[in-house]
Order: C-alpha cells, then sequence, then structure tokens
C-alpha cells in the first residue's frame, strides 16, 4: 500500500478528491491533507509520503518550488500535479522534479482513479526495478576495479591521466576526451535491523536504478559493500550528489526494509586521484554503526589538512628508499624540505605526529631486518623510540596498552565527533540569528556556508536539537516578529518583509500558525493591555 498527501487550495475540490475516490482499492491510503505549500511540505517532511498530489498553483509555496524542495528533503517522495490548461506548460518546468504525472482540471473522478491506476503501475515499476536482481549491463569492473582499489602511478602525471582516460573510453567508461568530468566514489553498505552485512551482488542493480536518474555512473560489487563511481561536471556533482545519496537511503528503507549506510568521498579532478577516493568513501563509511541508516561525508567526518593520507604513504616510501640507498646528505636534505614544507602547509600538529608515527615504524621494519641484536639494543634504548615505540613488559602487557590506547583513540573521536556537532549547531544557529531576515536561506544554503553536507546537516540538527532546520528558522522569523509587533510601530508589511517574507499572506499564515493569533489581532490585543 502506497501513501499519499493531497494538496490543494480549494477545500471543496481536495476534500472532494479524498472522500470519492476508493484509495484502498487502488493500493493507496491517505495519510493527509494541505490547503497550502507550506503544510505541504512539512506533512512530507513527516508523513514521507510514496506519492504527493498537488496543485500547480499552491498559496505561499507554487507547485514547481514546492517539487524542489520535496526532492531536497525527500528525493524518493513522487509527484502528481493537477494544472489549469494555462499552466500545463508552466508544470512540465518540473520534470526534473520527480514529476510523475499531470492531470489537467477539471477532472472527473474515474479519469483520476484511472490515473492514479497508472501512477501506481509506475511506482510498481520503480520499486521493482530496485528490487530487480536481474543485470543486463556491461561489465566495466576489469577497468573499475584497479582504477578504484590499486590506485594508478606515472611518473609523469599528465601523460599518466591521457592512458587512464583512454582505457576508460576503450572500456565503455567514458565515451570521448571532451569532457569536464569530475570524479567521487560513494560506498553502499546495506544491513538487516540486526546490524548484519546483508549487501549481494543483487543490490548493484538497485543503486544503479538511482544513480542512473541523476548522473552518469559505474557500479560493482565488492567484499559485501557496493562500490560506485560517479561521473559528472562540478555543477551537477554540487547540485545533485546530496539528493541521489539521500535517494538510495531513503529507497532501501522504504522498499527493502533494510538500513543503509553510504560513504562518501571528496570531489577529485583526476582519474588516477579515484583510488584516494575510494580510501576516503572506505574511511568515511567506517564512521557508520552497524545500526546506523545514513549518509557519512569524508568532509563532514574529517578535515582535509594540507598533507593526505596517499601523500604520507609516497613519504614513507621515499625516505626508505633514503634509508637503504642513498648517502646521509641527501636525506637529510630530503627531510629538512620536508618540514619547511609542512611548516609552510601549517600541517597540524597531530597530522605531524601521525607521521612521525608512520616513519618510526618503518624505520623500525629496516631495523629489523638488516640490524644484528646488539645495533637493535642500541637503538631500541634511544628515549624518542621508547616513548613511541617500544614497550617493556609481556606481550599481555603490550597487548594491554595497545588496547588502551586503540579504545582512548576511539574515545576521542566519538568525543571529536560529539563536540564537532555541537559547534556545526552553533553555527547553524549563528548563521539564523544573523541571516533570518533573508528570504533566500536555506537548509542547502547553510550547509554550504559552514562547508558541510545537507544530509549531514539536516540530521545532525534533528538529533542534537530534535527540530528540523525549517522549525529553527521559522521559531526565530516569529520571535522576531512578535518583539517587532509589540515594541515597535512598524507596519506588518515592514515587519514581514524584515523577517524574511516577501509575501505579507504568507507571514501572516505563518504566525498565526505559530502564536495562534494572527499579526493584527496580536497588536490589537497589545494595546488592549496598554489601555488597562
Amino acid at each position: 500500500m502506497y501513501t499519499v498527501v493531497v494538496a490543494d487550495d480549494e477545500e471543496e475540490l481536495r476534500r472532494a478528491i479524498i472522500r470519492r475516490i476508493d484509495w484502498e482499492s487502488i493500493g493507496f491510503r491517505v495519510v493527509g491533507e494541505a490547503e497550502n505549500g507550506v503544510e505541504a511540505l512539512e506533512l512530507v517532511e513527516k508523513a514521507e509520503p510514496d506519492l504527493l498530489l498537488t496543485d500547480i498553483k499552491m498559496p505561499f509555496i507554487s507547485g514547481i518550488e514546492l517539487a524542489r524542495q520535496v526532492r531536497e528533503i525527500r528525493p524518493t517522495t513522487q509527484i502528481a500535479f493537477l494544472s489549469g490548461f494555462d499552466e500545463f506548460s508552466y508544470a512540465q518546468q518540473a520534470i526534473q522534479y520527480n514529476i510523475i504525472s499531470y492531470m489537467l482540471k477539471p477532472i472527473s473522478v474515474a479519469d483520476l482513479t484511472k490515473e492514479l491506476v497508472s501512477i501506481k503501475e509506475k511506482i510498481d515499476n520503480l520499486f521493482q526495478d530496485f528490487r530487480d536482481k536481474q543485470q543486463n549491463r556491461m561489465d566495466k569492473s576489469s577497468f573499475l576495479m584497479p582504477l578504484l582499489m590499486d590506485g594508478y602511478h606515472a611518473e609523469d602525471k599528465e601523460e599518466g591521466e591521457k592512458m587512464l582516460i583512454r582505457s576508460a573510453i576503450e572500456s565503455g567508461v567514458l565515451k570521448d576526451y571532451n569532457n569536464d568530468f569530475r570524479y567521487a566514489v560513494i560506498i553502499t553498505s546495506i544491513r538487516d535491523e540486526g546490524g548484519k552485512n546483508c549487501t549481494v551482488q543483487a543490490h548493484v542493480h538497485s543503486v544503479d536504478s538511482i544513480l542512473k536518474k541523476y548522473m552518469k555512473h559505474e557500479s560493482f560489487y565488492w567484499n559485501g559493500k557496493v562500490i560506485s563511481l560517479l561521473i559528472a561536471t562540478p555543477a551537477a556533482l554540487d547540485k545533485y550528489m546530496h539528493i541521489l545519496v539521500g535517494d538510495v537511503v531513503q529507497s532501501t528503507k522504504r522498499i527493502m526494509g533494510l538500513n543503509c549506510s553510504i560513504g562518501v568521498s571528496r570531489v577529485m579532478d583526476r582519474l588516477s586521484e579515484c583510488h584516494d577516493a575510494y580510501i576516503e568513501a572506505l574511511n568515511a563509511l567506517d564512521y557508520s554503526g552497524k545500526a546506523d541508516s545514513g549518509v557519512h561525508y569524508i568532509t563532514d567526518e574529517e578535515h582535509a589538512e594540507g598533507i593526505d593520507g596517499q601523500e604520507i604513504l609516497n613519504i614513507v616510501t621515499e625516505v626508505e628508499a633514503l634509508i637503504r640507498g642513498s648517502q646521509g646528505s641527501e636525506l637529510e636534505r630530503y627531510l629538512e624540505e620536508l618540514f619547511d614544507r609542512m611548516q609552510e602547509m601549517r600541517v597540524s600538529r597531530a597530522k605531524a605526529n601521525y607521521l612521525m608515527v608512520q616513519l618510526l615504524a618503518s624505520v623500525c621494519k629496516i631495523i629489523y631486518a638488516v640490524a644484528d641484536g646488539e645495533e637493535i639494543e642500541r637503538i631500541q634504548k634511544n628515549t624518542l623510540l621508547q616513548s613511541i615505540v617500544f614497550q617493556d613488559g609481556s606481550f599481555r602487557e603490550m597487548q594491554g596498552k595497545l588496547t588502551e590506547f586503540c579504545l582512548s583513540a576511539k574515545e576521542m573521536v566519538g568525543s571529536q565527533r560529539k563536540k564537532s556537532s555541537r559547534v556545526l549547531c552553533e553555527k547553524t544557529l549563528q548563521i539564523i540569528e544573523s541571516e533570518f531576515g533573508n528570504g533566500n536561506i536555506s537548509l542547502v544554503s547553510v550547509s554550504g556556508e559552514i562547508g558541510v553536507s545537507p544530509n549531514y546537516l539536516s540530521a545532525l540538527i534533528k538529533k542534537e536539537t530534535g527540530k528540523t532546520f525549517i522549525d529553527l528558522l521559522t521559531g526565530k522569523r516569529m520571535e522576531e516578529a512578535k518583539e517587532l509587533l509589540m515594541c515597535t510601530s512598524m507596519k506588518i508589511k515592514e515587519i514581514s518583509e524584515k523577517c524574511g517574507y516577501s509575501d505579507q499572506h504568507y507571514f501572516s499564515y505563518c504566525f498565526k500558525k505559530y502564536s495562534g493569533v494572527s499579526p493584527n489581532v496580536l497588536r490589537q490585543q497589545i494595546k488592549a493591555e496598554g489601555k488597562d
């Protein structure tokens, strides 16, 4: 049974649609009704319907704007428009917003029922396509797997990139050399309610059925995960990334009843950087719990600090080579240049310490491979190594210290994430506090301003405050409006504009819904109290 929200500002028509359609017989259940775009959007966020049946001309938020905002918060919700003849071409502009049907008013109950049956069949097909285990797709994993999992290194980076693009064209991943594509990797893990990984090969098709709606991509299954390489222009990645991953998570929950976690890498400029993107997506996925369902961007979890993981590996490899086969002066010069560069890049102390540990471990590996017992004993007395690498005592004691260190690191990561969550919420509240009068402020604009994904910020706000971004923004605007109504002689139109509303009627509607009385009534009450 699919759920539906009916939205129309004509109460008589809306009620007739709800009463006269035999919804259950055609596979639907009405879970809410709305008389304007604001109510419709709130219902979509709370009821999470499979279908929104809405008039194209709605008060406060137009049908197309409503479709855009619904897509931002609930990309799996399909939308069917009811529109007058003059608005039909206008409605077609919203084709990119999951519009599953256009219906012209006036429409009879019989015709509407017939169209709803057709809509159900379309949703059935979408659900079945997501579940479908048959895959009619070219196997391109022979190119993708080595690219993502092994990486590609060449002395001449430009030539190496050209060779990779040539291989991508030959394998069918790219069409030609003429592109302005960027690349990102997402890794999808599907779990049951108990947290057990149940991702299988068939889920590649499920993920692909969503991704193909938004951008070019290639996916394959490996070791209990679906790995997808996204290939798109910078504008497309910026516009659709948070929508498509949200769509995959929501579809997995709605259609399969399973939890879905997705790790998302940074956007890379070159194919040769896609291995780094794969590692980042894996690391991002590691931040999800066993019973977690959501999206984890590496940019939300870990901030870049001028020197990345791959570069650290390159540095360690270079130092190993210099220790094995160079003059001491070359090694000394390389390290001096390295630390000069780190200082110029303002690499954090934490990242520098991590590099030190990697280098010390690498040096110890070489020492144990080539030195005799006497030399090893001398090296072990080095106080730096003693403090970081070597521990006296039994294996059990060493295990205990290592376990303690790992648990401490895990606790620190968890604590840091909680702290980061509070900081981001505080930043969001500060932006709302200072920019509530901007009519264009939105979850997407704020997330871009503070440098996190909309998915992450939305979930974080809900977790930290128990409210949605819209709740917080509306609350601030209404409290400010109350203050202005009580303490100034500003006209209501001026107050509505100052609080971010270009439409005075929309402002009055929101104010009455929030406060229980209209702005005019509140002002009259204040005057009456003053006379008393």
